[in-house]
Formats: C-alpha cells, sequence, structure tokens
C-alpha cells in the first residue's frame, strides 16, 4: 500500500510540505534546518507515499549498519499526515523496517517526540514499536510549565525576581546572537564544561534569517551591560529555551529569574507549554538536583522523551497485529 523512497533534494517540496500538515511535525524538520548541517551527517532520512501523496517522513542519517533519529535535532521519530491513524502506521512502520532491512540497516534508534510538541495526539508510532519489540535504552526527563493551568513560582524564586526588578534590569529581543554567544554563552561553557555551542554563531543567525518566527533571541541589560541571554525555539504549541546563560553575578542580579519570569508570564503566556528542557546527564541514568530544582520552582514539571532501539528484522512481528 505504501511506497517509500530515500530522501533528496526533488523531495524538498513535498517533505517542508507534510510537515506544515502533519500533526506532530515542527519547523525542526524543515528541510532547510535540517540541511544546515548536511556534512556532517550520511542522511538516512525516507519519506513515505500513499500512492503520489506523501503521507509520512522518518528524519534520520545512518552510521556503518544502524539508521538513527537525526542526531542534529532535538527529538525525531515518525512525522505524519494529520489524517494518519493507528493502522495506518502500523502498516507504515512495518514497511520501514522491511526497506531498511533490504538497505542493510541492522537496528533502528529513534528519540521520540515529546507530546506536548503534537499538535494533537500522535503517539501511534510508540505503539507501533512496542509490537515491533522495540526496547529502551533511554528516557529523558523534561521540566515543562503547562501555561493553560500554571503552577505558581515558589516563595524563592519570586525574591530571586524582585531581585532583578530591583536593579533595574531590562530584557530586550534582539537578534544580537554575536554578543550573547562571545560575552556570556561561549565563555561560560568553555569555562564550566570545555565545550563549545552546539550552533555557531553563524550557523545560529542563518537559522534565524530562514525561521524569525520560531528562533528568538532576549538580551538581559544592566546598567546597559549585557549580563544574560536566551536564545528560545518556538513551535505551535512550545516555547524552549535552546540556550540559557548569565555572568557569574546572575545570582546576585537575579538576572536569569528575571528573564524567565518575563518569558513565561508576558512572552509565551500564549504557548501551551513552556519547556526548560532536560536536567539529565549520562543518557538520562543521572539527574542534575540543583538544576531541576531550579526549573521546577517556575512550577515546571515533568515530561519524559524515550529513546528506542529496534532491530529492523522484526517488521514480520507487524504482520497480523489487525483482526
Amino acid at each position: 500500500m505504501y511506497r517509500i523512497e530515500k530522501y533528496n533534494d526533488s523531495h524538498y517540496g513535498q517533505w517542508n510540505e507534510l510537515v506544515n500538515r502533519s500533526k506532530n511535525g515542527t519547523f525542526l524538520f524543515h528541510r532547510d534546518f535540517m540541511e544546515y548541517h548536511r556534512d556532517r551527517f550520511e542522511d538516512l532520512s525516507l519519506i513515505i507515499f500513499d500512492e503520489d501523496k506523501p503521507v509520512a517522513a522518518l528524519p534520520a542519517h545512518r552510521i556503518g549498519n544502524v539508521a538513527h533519529s537525526h542526531w542534529g535535532l532535538t527529538y525525531g521519530g515518525l512525522v505524519y499526515d494529520e489524517k494518519m491513524k493507528l493502522a495506518g502506521v502500523i502498516k507504515i512502520f512495518r514497511e520501514i523496517l522491511r526497506f531498511l532491512t533490504d538497505h542493510g540497516i541492522e537496528k533502528l534508534n529513534l528519540k521520540l517526540i515529546p507530546s506536548i510538541y503534537h499538535k494533537c495526539p500522535a503517539e501511534e508510532v510508540s505503539y507501533a514499536l512496542f509490537l515491533a519489540d522495540a526496547k529502551i535504552f533511554r528516557r529523558d526527563s523534561l521540566s515543562v510549565c503547562g501555561l493553560t493551568n500554571p503552577l505558581p513560582f515558589t516563595k524563592v524564586r519570586k525574591e530571586c525576581i524582585r531581585r532583578g526588578i530591583k536593579q533595574q534590569l531590562v530584557v530586550v529581543e534582539e537578534p544580537n546572537f554575536e554578543l550573547f554567544w562571545n560575552k556570556i554563552l561561549i565563555p561560560n561553557l568553555s569555562n564550566r564544561h570545555g565545550v563549545k555551542p552546539v550552533h555557531s554563531i553563524e550557523e545560529i543567525a542563518l537559522l534565524h534569517r530562514k525561521f524569525p518566527e520560531n528562533i528568538r533571541h532576549f538580551n538581559v541589560y544592566h546598567n546597559n551591560e549585557i549580563v544574560a541571554g536566551t536564545t528560545v525555539f518556538i513551535s505551535d504549541n512550545v516555547a524552549h529555551p535552546q540556550y540559557i546563560s548569565g555572568q557569574k553575578d546572575k545570582n546576585a542580579l537575579g538576572s536569569l529569574d528575571y528573564l524567565y519570569s518575563h518569558l513565561i508570564t508576558e512572552v509565551f503566556a500564549d504557548k501551551k507549554y513552556f519547556d526548560f528542557g532536560i536536567s539529565n546527564e549520562q543518557e538520562g541514568r543521572k539527574l542534575n538536583e540543583g538544576l531541576v530544582f531550579w526549573k521546577e520552582s517556575f512550577g515546571a514539571r515533568t515530561i519524559v522523551q524515550d529513546f528506542y532501539e529496534v532491530s529492523t528484522a522484526n517488521y514480520p512481528l507487524l504482520d497480523n497485529v489487525l483482526i
């Protein structure tokens, strides 16, 4: 019933149109976002057709005989048409596993799209993974504020926010990535973790030009000097800070607390969720207690993101499911 093709540039329009009308896709799956780092991965993205209409897509790359949800994306899994139902997803997933087997892929690793990013219920692939005897090898915990029925900030967090008000901090939305990257983000990541930002200044500026409504940046100033900032990725339901960092005196100034109070209660109050992201390390096996405490003090609570591994040879397990 379904035809699978390996993505190539001729599918550009069909892929993006499918993502736009899908029930679980976001701008991260747009090919313009995926391909800014195409030179780093061997792409193995698949597009699935029902006759001539694209109905599903699998953003992926390969390493040897293993296919992975694209490592350049925060989440992955299977993106599908808003009209797709459970039986259809089971059939499609069966065909994907068989296609990968026929092309020398022995394992498929999927990092699923957290449910808060779905435009409507869209966990069909989780059931298909269960049927295919997939195994969870990682589970991350996201700290998420539900903004339609928000929990109150804690007393300690309110005190820190008042500190920011007293210090007369100013939050400015501006695409001044270079100032934040060079003055705050790069030095902090280097000093604390010995790493660099995933995106270079040039890359994040390019992505902002392509997706100005989905990528917004905010700097915090004290006496006209930058003291903190955040870059926020925005989808239909969710605002998610992709980068957040402040100067060493951020606690004395209350800069990050003041910034996030402003974003949660004013800038993104019309969204369903504010996703602080994970506080996990070691493939989800460890939790940074201090970091998750800070996020939960804003009223955030836990949503999980699951990572599965499935043998592609298991596709026959999906043959006799429907009765």
